[in-house]
């Protein structure tokens, strides 16, 4: 297996680098371009390999989609427009696409088989398969539905009540795809906020959702519109710099275009308590599309904090960057609540706590989080893995730049799933 030699012992990193398009904003666009009548044109639209997969697996279902000039360009035709696959679609590694093309493909009157790799294999689907029966929905795969192969039987739906256990944007997103095509109103209740990227797409797309504090209603039989959507910078990807400027000596970094989405931002609040010094100007003023805006960052003195509660979900895939901030932190930093760590590419809590030690962190996993203690210089030398987990990697990249000894990582691959220019930006500052 190919290893990457991780740039160490960086004594700075100062420069300006725009931040990629966000993954769950362009996953979505391809999704309602799909069922919207008409042309909708995506700019900024995240190139990575799991958006790709969403792509084709649209395609696969008839929908023209084509690359061109930097932006994707979606023909769409409706709920009604798309077709019965003549072939399995793959999502590849992508949670998110096999997750809410479920609530889409229960609806058609049509078959269809889902598949992805060796993670989505292992990564529970009941999450989704369970509250969707409630709708009419048939899905059936390995374990009652637990594991792919999916196979979609799709059919009428009914409108329902459903009350989340756990908040999770993946399945109220499937949910809300479900209640556009079911007849009657469709009701969904959240322990906590979560990510409204979806509810906010169906606005911009012409459509109707209700938004109460805690809930969120629409009603069956919507058709959509198509239109243009720009796609911020991943506020998920801009983490990683953000930490590194922050954890790198005599460091400014200048990120452009990020999504300052408040249901994403969890990070920048983090960051703030811990007393990073960062400023953030903000790009936009139509306070119905994404919130976006500039943000600098420079090395920073940071002190411990705890992280819990109705934050989690406003930053659960910012938890492993987080965790190595709190390695260059005075005092102990709690993470907890984050049970659903354990269900994402990796269990993320056992693979950042297990990789980190590696490089020399005093760091301990929780049932639902993780123990870290600092302030605590990170060595290295040693080989660390992604184990084929996008965040995972990034994050032992920016690790390795305050290590002291040679780093190697296996699978850098997985990186390319959300930002296939990392490395390239990483070295653009240095």
């Amino acid at each position: 297996m190919e290893l990457k030699n991780l740039q160490t012992g960086l004594s700075n990193l100062r420069g300006e680098i725009s931040i990629p398009g966000d993954k769950s904003i362009s996953h979505r666009s391809i999704m309602f371009g799909a069922i919207a009548e008409g042309k909708t044109v995506v700019a900024n639209f995240l190139l990575g390999e799991d958006c790709l997969s969403t792509i084709e697996c649209f395609r696969k279902l008839g929908v023209q989609i084509e690359q061109k000039d930097g932006e994707v360009i979606v023909h769409g035709k409706g709920f009604d427009g798309l077709m019965e696959p003549s072939d399995i679609l793959d999502v590849g590694n992508s949670g998110t696409t096999i997750r809410l093309i479920m609530g889409i493909l229960s609806g058609r009157p049509f078959h269809s088989v889902l598949l992805g790799d060796e993670s989505i294999a292992k990564r529970p689907m009941t999450r989704v398969t369970k509250p969707l029966a409630q709708f009419g929905a048939v899905i059936n795969g390995r374990n009652n539905g637990e594991f792919t192969p999916l196979s979609v039987a799709g059919r009428q739906l009914k409108g329902a009540v459903y009350e989340l256990p756990v908040a999770s944007a993946q399945v109220k997103s499937a949910l809300l795809f479900a209640g556009l095509q079911a007849e009657g109103k469709t009701t969904i209740i959240e322990p906590e906020k979560t990510r409204d990227h979806t509810e906010r797409m169906i606005r911009a797309f012409g459509g109707t959702v209700n938004v109460n504090e805690g809930s969120i209603s629409i009603d069956g039989g919507q058709s959509l519109t198509a239109t243009d959507i720009y796609v911020p910078g991943d506020i998920s990807s801009a983490a990683f710099f953000l930490v590194a400027g922050a954890i790198i000596p005599n460091s400014e970094i200048h990120l452009k275009n990020v999504g300052l989405n408040s249901t994403r931002s969890g990070i920048i609040d983090v960051m703030s308590a811990m007393g990073a010094d960062f400023d953030i100007i903000p790009t936009t003023t139509d306070v119905d599309k994404e919130p976006v805006g500039d943000i600098i960052v420079r090395s920073s003195s940071l002190k411990a904090t705890v992280v819990s509660g109705t934050i989690i979900p406003r930053l659960i895939d910012e938890i492993p960057i987080i965790a190595l901030l709190a390695t260059q932190a005075e005092g102990t930093t709690v993470i907890k609540d984050a049970e659903e760590l354990k269900v994402k590419e990796t269990n993320r809590i056992d693979t950042v706590v297990n990789e980190l030690k590696k490089l020399g962190a005093q760091i301990e996993a929780t049932p639902d989080g993780m123990i870290i203690k600092g302030k605590t210089k990170l060595k290295g030398g040693s080989t660390v893995s992604s184990h084929g987990d996008h965040r995972i990697g990034m994050m032992l990249a920016i690790a390795a730049a305050i290590c002291s000894d040679k780093v190697l990582l296996e699978k850098e691959e997985a990186i390319s799933v959300s930002y296939p220019n990392f490395f390239a930006h990483l070295e653009s500052l240095m």
